[in-house]
Protein backbone atom coordinates (compact mmCIF):
# COMPACT_ATOMS: atom_id res chain seq x y z
CA UNK A 1 0.00 0.00 0.00
CA UNK A 2 1.34 3.62 -0.77
CA UNK A 3 2.01 5.23 2.30
CA UNK A 4 2.97 8.87 1.09
CA UNK A 5 0.92 11.62 -0.91
CA UNK A 6 2.03 13.51 -4.21
CA UNK A 7 3.77 16.75 -3.30
CA UNK A 8 6.52 18.78 -5.84
CA UNK A 9 7.71 22.29 -5.74
CA UNK A 10 9.43 24.91 -7.71
CA UNK A 11 13.24 25.56 -6.72
CA UNK A 12 14.61 28.29 -9.01
CA UNK A 13 18.06 27.88 -10.23
CA UNK A 14 20.13 30.66 -11.97
CA UNK A 15 21.47 29.70 -15.44
CA UNK A 16 24.47 30.91 -16.83
CA UNK A 17 24.71 34.20 -14.43
CA UNK A 18 22.25 35.67 -15.91
CA UNK A 19 19.53 36.68 -13.20
CA UNK A 20 16.26 36.94 -15.56
CA UNK A 21 17.08 32.96 -16.48
CA UNK A 22 15.12 30.72 -14.55
CA UNK A 23 15.27 27.30 -14.37
CA UNK A 24 11.63 25.94 -12.75
CA UNK A 25 12.91 22.83 -11.24
CA UNK A 26 10.04 20.53 -9.88
CA UNK A 27 11.59 18.34 -6.39
CA UNK A 28 9.78 14.90 -6.42
CA UNK A 29 9.23 13.67 -3.00
CA UNK A 30 9.77 10.27 -1.86
CA UNK A 31 9.93 7.93 1.69
CA UNK A 32 11.72 4.63 1.99
CA UNK A 33 10.96 1.33 3.59
CA UNK A 34 14.09 1.43 5.54
CA UNK A 35 13.00 4.85 7.73
CA UNK A 36 11.10 2.18 9.66
CA UNK A 37 14.46 -0.10 10.45
CA UNK A 38 16.32 3.47 11.86
CA UNK A 39 13.08 4.12 13.94
CA UNK A 40 13.17 0.90 15.30
CA UNK A 41 17.11 0.83 16.68
CA UNK A 42 16.07 4.65 17.65
CA UNK A 43 13.02 3.07 19.87
CA UNK A 44 15.48 0.33 20.66
CA UNK A 45 18.44 2.47 21.60
CA UNK A 46 16.05 5.47 23.27
CA UNK A 47 14.27 2.83 25.99
CA UNK A 48 17.56 1.25 27.11
CA UNK A 49 19.10 4.20 27.40
CA UNK A 50 16.33 5.41 30.36
CA UNK A 51 16.09 1.45 31.37
CA UNK A 52 19.97 2.28 32.64
CA UNK A 53 18.69 5.89 34.13
CA UNK A 54 15.98 4.57 36.27
CA UNK A 55 17.70 0.82 37.14
CA UNK A 56 18.38 1.84 40.70
CA UNK A 57 14.95 4.42 41.25
CA UNK A 58 12.64 1.50 42.04
CA UNK A 59 14.96 -0.38 44.22
CA UNK A 60 16.90 2.82 45.57
CA UNK A 61 16.32 1.19 49.41
CA UNK A 62 18.05 -2.19 47.97
CA UNK A 63 21.01 -0.46 46.28
CA UNK A 64 21.98 2.00 49.00
CA UNK A 65 22.45 -0.82 51.22
CA UNK A 66 24.16 -3.35 48.68
CA UNK A 67 26.56 -0.51 48.16
CA UNK A 68 26.77 0.78 51.23
CA UNK A 69 25.75 3.97 50.36
CA UNK A 70 23.22 6.68 51.29
CA UNK A 71 20.00 7.42 49.23
CA UNK A 72 21.42 10.91 48.23
CA UNK A 73 23.88 8.79 46.86
CA UNK A 74 22.12 6.44 44.40
CA UNK A 75 19.84 9.11 43.68
CA UNK A 76 22.75 10.85 42.22
CA UNK A 77 23.07 7.81 40.03
CA UNK A 78 20.29 9.39 38.27
CA UNK A 79 20.58 12.82 38.50
CA UNK A 80 23.99 12.13 36.77
CA UNK A 81 21.77 11.95 33.94
CA UNK A 82 20.75 15.93 33.95
CA UNK A 83 24.00 17.29 35.29
CA UNK A 84 26.01 15.54 32.45
CA UNK A 85 23.16 15.93 29.85
CA UNK A 86 22.98 19.95 30.04
CA UNK A 87 26.71 21.46 28.93
CA UNK A 88 26.68 18.53 26.49
CA UNK A 89 23.21 19.08 25.12
CA UNK A 90 24.45 21.92 23.00
CA UNK A 91 26.94 20.11 21.47
CA UNK A 92 24.67 17.02 20.77
CA UNK A 93 22.25 19.65 18.71
CA UNK A 94 24.91 21.04 16.70
CA UNK A 95 26.19 17.36 16.02
CA UNK A 96 22.42 16.10 14.89
CA UNK A 97 22.40 19.06 12.91
CA UNK A 98 25.69 19.47 11.63
CA UNK A 99 27.37 15.98 11.01
CA UNK A 100 24.27 14.07 10.43
CA UNK A 101 21.74 11.08 12.12
CA UNK A 102 23.88 8.23 11.85
CA UNK A 103 26.66 9.33 13.76
CA UNK A 104 24.89 10.51 16.18
CA UNK A 105 23.16 7.63 17.02
CA UNK A 106 26.11 5.18 16.48
CA UNK A 107 28.19 7.27 19.05
CA UNK A 108 25.20 7.01 21.64
CA UNK A 109 25.12 3.11 20.96
CA UNK A 110 28.01 2.74 21.73
CA UNK A 111 28.50 4.84 24.67
CA UNK A 112 25.04 3.21 26.13
CA UNK A 113 26.51 -0.43 25.88
CA UNK A 114 29.93 0.64 27.15
CA UNK A 115 28.43 2.40 30.25
CA UNK A 116 26.12 -0.90 31.10
CA UNK A 117 29.35 -3.18 30.52
CA UNK A 118 31.21 -0.73 33.31
CA UNK A 119 28.43 -0.87 35.63
CA UNK A 120 27.75 -4.80 36.04
CA UNK A 121 32.05 -4.64 36.24
CA UNK A 122 31.77 -2.00 38.76
CA UNK A 123 29.37 -4.30 41.79
CA UNK A 124 31.74 -7.93 40.58
CA UNK A 125 33.26 -9.59 43.85
CA UNK A 126 37.11 -9.09 43.24
CA UNK A 127 36.66 -5.13 43.49
CA UNK A 128 37.40 -3.82 46.94
CA UNK A 129 33.55 -2.79 48.37
CA UNK A 130 34.98 1.03 48.33
CA UNK A 131 34.92 0.79 44.67
CA UNK A 132 31.36 -0.56 44.03
CA UNK A 133 29.72 2.86 44.01
CA UNK A 134 32.09 4.38 41.94
CA UNK A 135 32.56 2.30 38.89
CA UNK A 136 29.40 2.03 39.16
CA UNK A 137 28.84 6.17 39.22
CA UNK A 138 31.30 5.60 35.97
CA UNK A 139 29.17 3.32 34.26
CA UNK A 140 26.02 5.58 34.75
CA UNK A 141 28.01 8.94 33.31
CA UNK A 142 29.22 6.78 30.13
CA UNK A 143 25.35 6.13 29.73
CA UNK A 144 24.16 9.52 30.84
CA UNK A 145 26.58 10.73 28.00
CA UNK A 146 24.51 8.49 25.42
CA UNK A 147 21.24 10.46 26.71
CA UNK A 148 21.42 13.91 24.30
CA UNK A 149 22.41 11.63 21.34
CA UNK A 150 19.54 9.83 21.65
CA UNK A 151 16.67 11.57 23.06
CA UNK A 152 17.31 14.89 20.38
CA UNK A 153 16.91 12.23 17.61
CA UNK A 154 13.14 11.66 17.68
CA UNK A 155 12.22 15.21 16.07
CA UNK A 156 15.30 15.28 13.48
CA UNK A 157 14.42 11.71 12.65
CA UNK A 158 10.59 12.10 12.17
CA UNK A 159 11.43 15.68 9.71
CA UNK A 160 14.59 13.78 7.62
CA UNK A 161 12.93 10.38 6.80
CA UNK A 162 8.83 10.76 7.64
CA UNK A 163 5.98 12.66 5.13
CA UNK A 164 4.10 15.06 7.00
CA UNK A 165 1.25 13.06 7.56
CA UNK A 166 3.58 10.42 9.16
CA UNK A 167 5.70 13.10 11.45
CA UNK A 168 3.78 13.27 15.01
CA UNK A 169 3.26 9.60 14.53
CA UNK A 170 6.72 9.12 14.03
CA UNK A 171 8.01 11.43 16.87
CA UNK A 172 5.93 9.57 19.32
CA UNK A 173 6.74 6.24 18.89
CA UNK A 174 10.58 7.25 19.78
CA UNK A 175 9.85 9.99 21.73
CA UNK A 176 7.45 6.90 23.77
CA UNK A 177 9.94 4.12 24.05
CA UNK A 178 11.89 6.12 26.91
CA UNK A 179 9.02 6.02 28.69
CA UNK A 180 8.92 2.67 27.88
CA UNK A 181 12.05 1.69 29.18
CA UNK A 182 11.35 3.39 32.69
CA UNK A 183 8.06 1.04 32.77
CA UNK A 184 10.13 -1.70 32.39
CA UNK A 185 12.86 -0.23 35.19
CA UNK A 186 10.00 0.05 37.06
CA UNK A 187 8.27 -3.08 37.05
CA UNK A 188 11.52 -5.72 37.08
CA UNK A 189 13.95 -3.57 39.00
CA UNK A 190 12.02 -4.91 41.74
CA UNK A 191 11.19 -8.18 40.27
CA UNK A 192 14.66 -8.97 40.25
CA UNK A 193 16.18 -7.80 42.85
CA UNK A 194 14.04 -8.96 45.63
CA UNK A 195 16.85 -9.13 47.95
CA UNK A 196 19.79 -7.23 47.55
CA UNK A 197 22.04 -9.57 46.45
CA UNK A 198 20.56 -9.84 43.04
CA UNK A 199 21.44 -6.34 42.38
CA UNK A 200 24.48 -7.96 39.54
CA UNK A 201 21.89 -10.11 38.29
CA UNK A 202 19.74 -7.07 37.23
CA UNK A 203 22.74 -5.14 36.07
CA UNK A 204 23.95 -8.01 34.33
CA UNK A 205 20.43 -8.24 32.23
CA UNK A 206 20.43 -4.42 31.64
CA UNK A 207 23.19 -4.90 29.80
CA UNK A 208 22.65 -7.54 27.07
CA UNK A 209 20.28 -5.81 24.96
CA UNK A 210 22.53 -2.92 25.30
CA UNK A 211 25.15 -4.67 23.92
CA UNK A 212 22.86 -6.07 20.63
CA UNK A 213 21.48 -2.54 20.04
CA UNK A 214 24.99 -1.13 19.44
CA UNK A 215 25.75 -3.81 17.03
CA UNK A 216 22.23 -3.33 15.10
CA UNK A 217 23.12 0.57 14.91
CA UNK A 218 26.47 0.31 13.82
CA UNK A 219 25.86 -2.26 11.44
CA UNK A 220 22.01 -1.44 10.05
CA UNK A 221 22.59 1.92 10.33
CA UNK A 222 23.70 3.39 6.78
CA UNK A 223 22.66 6.95 6.20
CA UNK A 224 22.03 10.19 7.81
CA UNK A 225 19.32 11.16 5.33
CA UNK A 226 17.53 9.50 2.46
CA UNK A 227 19.02 10.55 -1.10
CA UNK A 228 15.35 12.27 -1.53
CA UNK A 229 13.62 13.99 1.17
CA UNK A 230 9.99 13.27 1.84
CA UNK A 231 8.41 16.72 2.36
CA UNK A 232 9.63 20.66 1.36
CA UNK A 233 10.80 20.82 5.01
CA UNK A 234 13.07 18.22 5.14
CA UNK A 235 14.56 19.38 1.23
CA UNK A 236 15.84 22.13 3.69
CA UNK A 237 15.63 21.02 6.86
CA UNK A 238 18.83 22.32 8.15
CA UNK A 239 18.73 25.87 6.46
CA UNK A 240 20.25 27.69 9.38
CA UNK A 241 23.63 27.81 11.01
CA UNK A 242 23.44 26.33 14.57
CA UNK A 243 24.31 29.39 16.16
CA UNK A 244 22.04 31.78 14.16
CA UNK A 245 19.65 29.37 15.16
CA UNK A 246 20.11 29.74 18.70
CA UNK A 247 19.80 33.15 18.10
CA UNK A 248 16.53 33.21 16.53
CA UNK A 249 14.98 30.63 19.18
CA UNK A 250 16.29 33.62 21.78
CA UNK A 251 14.37 36.16 20.07
CA UNK A 252 11.36 34.00 19.61
CA UNK A 253 8.45 34.95 22.38
CA UNK A 254 6.74 31.74 21.79
CA UNK A 255 9.28 29.24 22.03
CA UNK A 256 10.50 30.90 25.07
CA UNK A 257 7.55 30.51 26.79
CA UNK A 258 7.44 26.75 25.87
CA UNK A 259 10.74 26.30 26.63
CA UNK A 260 9.88 27.10 30.61
CA UNK A 261 6.89 26.13 30.89
CA UNK A 262 7.45 22.39 29.17
CA UNK A 263 10.43 22.40 30.66
CA UNK A 264 9.02 22.68 33.84
CA UNK A 265 6.82 19.89 33.36
CA UNK A 266 9.92 17.23 31.78
CA UNK A 267 11.32 18.52 35.77
CA UNK A 268 8.07 17.18 36.99
CA UNK A 269 7.92 14.09 35.59
CA UNK A 270 11.71 13.40 36.14
CA UNK A 271 11.01 13.99 39.68
CA UNK A 272 8.00 11.71 39.92
CA UNK A 273 10.22 8.73 38.21
CA UNK A 274 12.86 9.53 40.06
CA UNK A 275 11.65 9.75 43.88
CA UNK A 276 8.49 7.56 42.99
CA UNK A 277 9.22 4.95 45.22
CA UNK A 278 10.62 7.54 48.04
CA UNK A 279 7.83 9.11 48.45
CA UNK A 280 5.55 5.88 48.80
CA UNK A 281 7.31 3.99 51.23
CA UNK A 282 7.07 6.33 54.40
CA UNK A 283 3.17 6.03 53.96
CA UNK A 284 3.18 1.84 53.89
CA UNK A 285 3.38 1.59 50.49
CA UNK A 286 5.81 -1.37 49.22
CA UNK A 287 8.40 -1.52 46.35
CA UNK A 288 6.12 -3.87 44.17
CA UNK A 289 3.43 -1.31 44.91
CA UNK A 290 5.69 1.57 43.58
CA UNK A 291 6.81 0.09 40.62
CA UNK A 292 2.96 -0.85 39.61
CA UNK A 293 2.23 2.84 40.42
CA UNK A 294 5.45 3.66 38.05
CA UNK A 295 4.15 1.04 35.40
CA UNK A 296 0.35 2.23 35.39
CA UNK A 297 2.06 5.81 34.85
CA UNK A 298 4.48 4.57 31.93
CA UNK A 299 1.25 2.78 30.38
CA UNK A 300 -1.16 5.23 30.19
CA UNK A 301 1.07 8.00 28.61
CA UNK A 302 1.79 5.66 25.86
CA UNK A 303 -1.66 4.85 25.32
CA UNK A 304 -2.80 8.69 25.44
CA UNK A 305 -0.04 9.38 23.52
CA UNK A 306 -0.92 6.79 20.95
CA UNK A 307 -4.33 8.60 20.37
CA UNK A 308 -2.69 12.04 20.37
CA UNK A 309 -0.46 11.08 17.92
CA UNK A 310 -2.68 10.01 15.33
CA UNK A 311 -5.43 12.91 16.49
CA UNK A 312 -2.69 15.56 15.92
CA UNK A 313 -1.48 14.03 12.60
CA UNK A 314 -4.90 14.31 11.12
CA UNK A 315 -5.70 17.88 12.19
CA UNK A 316 -2.76 19.72 13.70
CA UNK A 317 -3.99 21.01 16.67
CA UNK A 318 -0.79 21.15 18.01
CA UNK A 319 -1.17 24.27 20.83
CA UNK A 320 -4.71 23.10 21.65
CA UNK A 321 -4.12 19.27 22.29
CA UNK A 322 -1.15 20.95 24.41
CA UNK A 323 -2.36 23.30 26.66
CA UNK A 324 -5.73 20.67 27.40
CA UNK A 325 -3.63 18.36 28.36
CA UNK A 326 -0.99 20.34 30.11
CA UNK A 327 -3.85 22.03 32.38
CA UNK A 328 -5.28 18.35 32.88
CA UNK A 329 -1.72 16.88 33.98
CA UNK A 330 -1.41 19.56 36.79
CA UNK A 331 -5.08 18.41 38.05
CA UNK A 332 -3.63 14.74 37.73
CA UNK A 333 -0.17 15.69 39.51
CA UNK A 334 -1.72 17.69 42.81
CA UNK A 335 -4.31 14.60 43.09
CA UNK A 336 -1.74 12.40 43.91
CA UNK A 337 -0.13 14.97 45.98
CA UNK A 338 -2.91 14.73 48.42
CA UNK A 339 -3.60 10.84 48.06
CA UNK A 340 -0.05 9.62 48.10
CA UNK A 341 0.55 11.04 51.23
CA UNK A 342 -2.45 9.09 53.01
CA UNK A 343 -2.16 5.72 53.82
CA UNK A 344 -4.38 2.25 52.56
CA UNK A 345 -5.48 4.40 49.45
CA UNK A 346 -3.59 2.38 46.72
CA UNK A 347 -6.48 2.65 44.74
CA UNK A 348 -6.84 6.01 44.56
CA UNK A 349 -3.05 6.62 43.99
CA UNK A 350 -2.92 3.97 41.33
CA UNK A 351 -5.58 5.82 39.47
CA UNK A 352 -4.06 9.23 40.16
CA UNK A 353 -0.88 7.91 38.89
CA UNK A 354 -2.37 6.51 35.45
CA UNK A 355 -4.45 9.66 35.04
CA UNK A 356 -0.45 11.94 35.42
CA UNK A 357 0.77 9.52 32.61
CA UNK A 358 -2.67 9.83 30.24
CA UNK A 359 -2.43 13.43 30.40
CA UNK A 360 1.20 14.04 31.32
CA UNK A 361 3.66 11.92 29.48
CA UNK A 362 0.88 11.65 26.51
CA UNK A 363 1.98 15.75 25.29
CA UNK A 364 5.66 15.12 25.24
CA UNK A 365 6.09 14.02 21.04
CA UNK A 366 3.34 16.99 20.52
CA UNK A 367 5.42 19.54 21.87
CA UNK A 368 8.30 18.74 20.28
CA UNK A 369 6.75 18.79 17.43
CA UNK A 370 4.85 22.29 18.62
CA UNK A 371 8.56 23.02 19.37
CA UNK A 372 9.71 22.91 15.93
CA UNK A 373 6.67 24.51 14.45
CA UNK A 374 7.26 27.33 16.34
CA UNK A 375 10.80 27.91 15.66
CA UNK A 376 11.34 26.83 12.06
CA UNK A 377 13.20 27.20 10.07
CA UNK A 378 15.63 26.37 12.96
CA UNK A 379 16.98 23.05 12.91
CA UNK A 380 15.20 20.25 14.51
CA UNK A 381 17.58 18.90 17.09
CA UNK A 382 18.54 22.42 18.22
CA UNK A 383 14.21 23.72 18.86
CA UNK A 384 13.75 20.73 20.63
CA UNK A 385 17.42 20.12 22.17
CA UNK A 386 17.04 23.12 24.39
CA UNK A 387 13.22 22.44 25.91
CA UNK A 388 14.82 19.01 26.59
CA UNK A 389 17.90 21.54 28.05
CA UNK A 390 15.34 23.51 30.10
CA UNK A 391 13.82 20.04 31.70
CA UNK A 392 17.22 19.07 32.86
CA UNK A 393 18.12 21.99 34.43
CA UNK A 394 14.68 22.42 35.92
CA UNK A 395 14.98 18.54 36.84
CA UNK A 396 18.18 19.07 38.96
CA UNK A 397 16.66 22.19 40.74
CA UNK A 398 13.26 20.57 41.37
CA UNK A 399 14.83 17.44 42.92
CA UNK A 400 17.59 19.38 45.13
CA UNK A 401 14.50 21.41 46.36
CA UNK A 402 12.54 18.48 46.83
CA UNK A 403 14.80 16.77 49.24
CA UNK A 404 15.92 19.60 50.79
CA UNK A 405 12.25 20.13 51.70
CA UNK A 406 12.01 16.66 53.38
CA UNK A 407 11.87 16.15 57.26
CA UNK A 408 13.09 13.58 59.47
CA UNK A 409 10.15 11.46 61.09
CA UNK A 410 10.27 11.10 64.38
CA UNK A 411 7.58 8.21 64.61
CA UNK A 412 6.90 6.50 61.31
CA UNK A 413 5.53 2.86 62.63
CA UNK A 414 4.03 1.59 59.13
CA UNK A 415 7.06 2.56 56.67
CA UNK A 416 8.55 0.16 54.33
CA UNK A 417 11.51 2.25 54.13
CA UNK A 418 14.91 0.28 54.10
CA UNK A 419 16.64 3.23 55.11
CA UNK A 420 19.03 1.24 57.92
CA UNK A 421 19.63 3.24 61.30
CA UNK A 422 18.65 7.11 59.11
CA UNK A 423 14.97 7.92 60.34
CA UNK A 424 12.05 7.94 57.51
CA UNK A 425 11.73 11.50 55.67
CA UNK A 426 8.07 13.24 55.26
CA UNK A 427 7.44 13.92 51.99
CA UNK A 428 4.07 15.87 52.46
CA UNK A 429 4.96 19.75 51.56
CA UNK A 430 7.95 18.68 48.72
CA UNK A 431 5.11 16.82 46.69
CA UNK A 432 2.96 20.00 47.37
CA UNK A 433 5.56 21.88 46.22
CA UNK A 434 6.00 19.80 43.24
CA UNK A 435 2.18 19.93 42.29
CA UNK A 436 2.42 23.82 42.99
CA UNK A 437 5.01 24.89 40.75
CA UNK A 438 3.40 22.55 37.70
CA UNK A 439 0.00 24.37 38.40
CA UNK A 440 2.00 27.45 37.89
CA UNK A 441 3.81 27.29 35.02
CA UNK A 442 0.86 25.53 32.94
CA UNK A 443 -1.70 28.43 33.71
CA UNK A 444 1.54 30.21 32.79
CA UNK A 445 1.62 28.67 29.10
CA UNK A 446 -2.13 28.48 28.73
CA UNK A 447 -2.53 32.12 29.19
CA UNK A 448 0.44 33.30 27.12
CA UNK A 449 1.55 30.91 24.74
CA UNK A 450 0.43 31.72 20.87
CA UNK A 451 2.34 30.89 17.90
CA UNK A 452 1.85 30.04 13.99
CA UNK A 453 2.81 27.00 13.03
CA UNK A 454 5.45 28.10 10.68
CA UNK A 455 6.62 24.69 9.20
CA UNK A 456 3.68 23.64 8.12
CA UNK A 457 2.82 26.87 6.55
CA UNK A 458 6.64 27.23 4.53
CA UNK A 459 5.71 23.72 3.06
CA UNK A 460 1.45 25.01 2.28
CA UNK A 461 3.17 28.08 0.32
CA UNK A 462 6.03 25.70 -1.51
CA UNK A 463 2.35 23.52 -2.77
CA UNK A 464 1.38 26.66 -3.58
CA UNK A 465 4.05 28.07 -5.40
CA UNK A 466 4.10 24.82 -7.21
CA UNK A 467 0.25 25.08 -8.39
CA UNK A 468 0.63 28.82 -9.54
CA UNK A 469 3.63 27.66 -11.71
CA UNK A 470 1.64 24.75 -13.15
CA UNK A 471 4.39 22.51 -12.27
CA UNK A 472 4.20 18.89 -13.25
CA UNK A 473 6.15 16.21 -11.39
CA UNK A 474 8.44 13.84 -13.07
CA UNK A 475 6.62 11.04 -11.23
CA UNK A 476 4.52 10.73 -8.00
CA UNK A 477 5.39 10.95 -4.77
CA UNK A 478 5.69 7.35 -3.88
CA UNK A 479 7.55 4.74 -1.53
CA UNK A 480 10.71 2.94 -2.87
CA UNK A 481 9.62 -0.60 -2.18
CA UNK A 482 13.82 -1.76 -2.48
CA UNK A 483 13.94 -0.57 1.19
CA UNK A 484 17.27 1.00 0.03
Amino acid sequence: MNDSHPLCYNRNDKLGGSSSELLEKCIVFKVYKRRWFILFVLCLLNCSNSILWLTFAPVADHSAQFMGVTLDQINWLSMIYMVVAIPLSFGTTWMLDTLGLRITLVLGSWLNMLGAVLRFVGIMRNLPSAANFPVVMGGQTLCALAQPLVIFTPTKLAALWFPEHQRATANMIASMSNPLGILIASIFSPMIVGTTNNIPLLLFIYAVPAAIICLLATVGIRDSAPPTPPSASAESSNSEPFLEGIKLLLRNKAYMILLLCFGSGIAVFTCFSTLLEQIMCVRGYTNDFAGLCGGLFIVFGIVGAGFLGLYVDKTKKFTEVTKVNMSLSALACIAFSVVSQMRNQGIAVAVACSLFGFFGFSIYPVAMELSVECSYPVGEATSAGLIFISGQIQSVIYILLLQGLTKPMAYSPFSTCSVGGDAALSWRVPVLVMAGLFSVFTCCFVIFFHTKYRRLDAEAQAVLHSDKQNCTPLSRHHTDNTGR
